[in-house]
């Protein structure tokens, strides 16, 4: 072993814990110590005395007896400013004539949650102390207040709540093509296999990649035999993250089934929807009434190849510049004067 090495090895000593050795003392501690307010037997017994006070004071984990649920109504189509007072009202002076009638004191609670400061959301919930009571005011529903027939019903009881729709599953209709996004560009075709694998039989993998390096370039289509692989996948929450990375799964667009709905799904509908047959819109043809009425078509004039048509424009009529660059050459020379004279009337 060389000497450095052994110098460390010598020079670091083991750390040892002495758990009967008091803790050192506290700045305050050794302030009043050398003041002589204290002595170190009385800051030592006062530091034992804390100590076993604490160990006193820890509560003791007891199992917490389950809470009752609270006996309350819930009451629905208030007028948006019926305050607390109102409900107090009405539930005392309507409940008079009722077997259990309800005074102020037996109403322990009354909640109306607040759209604004001054407006609330048109519902409230109000607890009572007995169960009595609490029947007593479900009783009192269809009553009015504020000029509105109150709903009042038992605030434990969810019945009569809409049953809450299926989350959906992807923005795209069904298909037998899964998109997934966010992929890392560390991906392969044998990971996206091994992955989504035991969703449903998988046909193709198309990822993209870049062409220089060809990895990943964070979004791929996976082709299974049929629609319940994609759903499979959407459902499985297990699918949704790969190398670290949450996962984009939406259904994607299946070309196939597209080009088939187009030929034969939408031409036949149409046609069995009207019963009379379609008007031929054929161009109009200009020429006499007997050649119109006979079906007749002119012929269209045939132009040379040779022909240059861009000196045609759209009314077939050669442009004037062209016209007039094949003209001859008139003469700028004064005109002899031959001695008649032209009057215009």
């Amino acid at each position: 072993m060389p000497e450095k090495t052994k110098r460390k090895a010598d020079e670091l000593e083991e750390l040892e814990i002495k758990l009967d050795v008091q803790a050192p003392l506290s700045k305050k501690e050794k302030r009043l110590l050398k003041k002589g307010k204290k002595s170190l037997e009385e800051i030592q017994e006062e530091k034992g005395a804390d100590a076993s006070e604490k160990e006193k004071e820890k509560p003791k984990e007891t199992e917490s007896a389950p809470k009752e649920p609270k006996i309350g109504v819930w009451i629905g189509n208030l007028s948006y400013d019926t305050t607390k007072e109102d409900l107090i009202q009405f539930l005392v002076a309507k409940s008079q004539d009722s077997e259990t009638p309800i005074e102020e004191k037996d109403i322990t609670r009354v909640n109306i949650p607040k759209k604004t400061a001054h407006k609330i959301k048109g519902f409230a919930y109000i607890d009572f102390k007995t169960l009595e009571q609490m029947k007593s005011a479900v009783s009192l529903s269809e009553e009015n207040l504020n000029g509105r027939k109150l709903l009042i019903k038992d605030a434990n009881s969810f019945e009569g709540r809409p049953a809450k729709a299926e989350e959906q599953l992807s923005k795209n209709p069904p298909s037998r093509i899964l998109f997934v996004g966010n992929l890392s560009f560390d991906t392969t075709e044998e990971l996206l296999e091994e992955h989504f694998r035991h969703c449903g039989e998988i046909v193709k993998i198309r990822m993209a990649t870049f062409e220089d390096t060809g990895k990943c370039k964070g979004f791929c289509f996976i082709d299974f035999r049929d629609v319940e692989g994609p759903t499979n996948a959407l459902k499985d929450k297990t699918v949704r993250k790969l190398i670290n990375r949450p996962l984009r799964l939406e259904y994607g667009e299946d070309r196939s089934a597209r080009k088939v709905g187009k030929k034969t799904g939408e031409r036949p509908a149409i046609a069995e929807e009207t019963t009379e047959r379609p008007q031929r819109h054929e161009p109009r043809e200009y020429g006499t009434g007997r050649e119109r009425s006979s079906g007749f078509q002119m012929k269209k004039p045939k132009y040379d190849k040779r022909d240059n048509y861009s000196a045609r424009d759209s009314s077939k009529r050669v442009v004037s510049s062209v016209a007039l660059a094949n003209a001859p050459r008139q003469s700028a020379a004064i005109v002899e004067s031959k001695g008649k004279k032209t009057k215009f009337d």
